[in-house]
């Protein structure tokens, strides 16, 4: 894989990547540094990636490797305040973007795991390969997915 082509590829899927990150920050400066450590690690890892699966599901597990080493190494930190925080992108005006962020509030409050498989059903992955990612069967995929439909709108709904 070339360096240009390299770029290329990450730069078509940083919204990926971006949606990712997302739901495992907790600030702007985290979010950034995700991304930037996600970019990395695929950067470090291109070399060896074989071909057996899509670019694209490889990018998806480079991330969630990135998104989840990150959250066990919060866990290890003592938390000292939460700060609730919004980007300059979000117009509080718009109810749209409220819903997004809310959303994105209830994905934060699932575990790790949950977290991950609700981001790449709202990617719109078939099951197939969220199975390959997440390294479960197709069926159980299914199970978990609406499962965790019904959880997340019980967390946004109160």
């Amino acid at each position: 894989m070339s360096e240009d082509f390299f770029k290329t590829y990450v730069e078509e899927h940083m919204s990926i990547i971006m949606h990712l990150c997302r739901a495992y920050a907790r600030d702007h400066e985290t979010l950034k540094d995700l991304v930037q450590e996600v970019t990395l690690q695929l950067w470090r890892s291109h070399q060896s990636f074989e071909g057996n699966s899509q670019l694209s599901t490889w990018v998806y597990r480079v991330t969630l490797n990135v998104c989840l080493s990150h959250s066990k190494r919060l866990k290890r930190k003592v938390e000292t305040v939460p700060i609730e925080w919004k980007t300059d992108a979000i117009d509080e005006a718009d109810p749209e973007m409220e819903q997004i962020e809310k959303l994105y509030q209830g994905i934060r409050k699932l575990p790790e795991a949950e977290r991950a498989i609700i981001l790449l059903y709202l990617e719109d992955k078939s099951y197939k390969e969220m199975s390959e990612i997440l390294g479960i069967t197709v069926s159980n995929v299914g199970v978990k997915v609406n499962r965790l439909k019904e959880k997340l709108k019980s967390i946004i709904n109160g």
